[in-house]
């Protein structure tokens, strides 16, 4: 079987002409998002080569430490994209601290889960298994978790009167949110439950169209992509569940109050 074509920069040049010429054409259609389609490439460029070199150290390494480190970082850097994406956000910081918690808890415990009772690397923290699964969990998890924090917050303050409303009909906090919070964590699972049902048919997913370029078995690669799609709707679910439970009860203080306060003011 073919090894794997080592490409240059030259090349990588090529597919940024790509880019530019999308971005140029974008600029004559007046849509107003060339500017921002040639920063994000360039961070794309810029940070995918700093993390190369820092996985040829971390692989080099192979010290637990290290792996924790990169790990935090790596939710750090995730909550704050989970902030960075709400239109109405919870004050205080609450959005960055509900997004970080509810990822650590789904995404690191079903990757140790995984690492440690399926499949098996030894030591069970080696960097090769541990940071690519970590990464595709957080990344997937940080989506559900953002989109389902957005429509529970912006549901709420659109739907303000409604919910004062059923809390003067003496309904509790949480039967008074009920139907919003279960559209939220819905919200938050689309884009997952739509993944796993177009793999294979409609698309390739990335993990492993990455293994075949690399020269794995069809079939390996198939095994380890039902995996990871597995592990990361589980992680994605309860990570968004934890979130919307959260924020939710955030929403409301210990007299059962609708505390619309509590949300900052829309973003553009």
């Amino acid at each position: 079987m073919m090894g794997v074509i080592e490409l240059s920069w030259w090349q990588l040049g090529l597919a940024a002409l790509m880019v530019l010429a999308l971005a140029a054409c974008s600029h004559l259609a007046r849509l107003g998002i060339a500017q921002s389609l040639l920063l994000a490439a360039l961070r794309t460029l810029l940070q995918l080569a700093l993390i190369g070199l820092v996985l040829e150290a971390l692989f080099s390494a192979a010290a637990w430490h290290w792996v924790v480190l990169m790990a935090m970082v790596m939710l750090l850097v995730a909550g704050r994209e989970v902030m960075a994406r709400q239109k109405r956000r919870l004050a205080g910081g609450w959005t960055f601290g509900i997004g970080t918690l509810s990822m650590f808890v789904s995404s690191f415990t079903v990757t140790a889960l995984t690492l440690t009772l399926i499949i098996g690397p030894e030591p069970w923290y080696t960097p090769q298994y541990a940071i690519p699964l970590l990464g595709m969990m957080l990344g997937n998890t940080m989506t559900g978790v953002a989109l389902s924090l957005d429509r529970l917050t912006d549901s709420v303050w659109r739907q303000k009167a409604l919910l004062e409303g059923r809390l003067m009909l003496g309904q509790g906090w949480s039967q008074a949110i009920g139907d919003i919070r279960r559209e939220a964590m819905r919200a938050g699972m689309i884009p997952t439950i739509n993944a796993m049902a177009a793999a294979g048919v409609v698309s390739l997913p990335g993990m492993m169209t990455g293994q075949i370029l690399a020269g794995s078995p069809p079939a390996l690669a198939v095994k380890y992509q039902v995996l990871v799609m597995f592990i990361i709707t589980v992680g994605t679910g309860f990570g968004t569940q934890a979130a919307v439970s959260v924020a939710s009860r955030r929403l409301f203080d210990e007299r059962e109050r609708l505390r619309i306060d509590r949300l900052t003011r829309a973003r553009h």
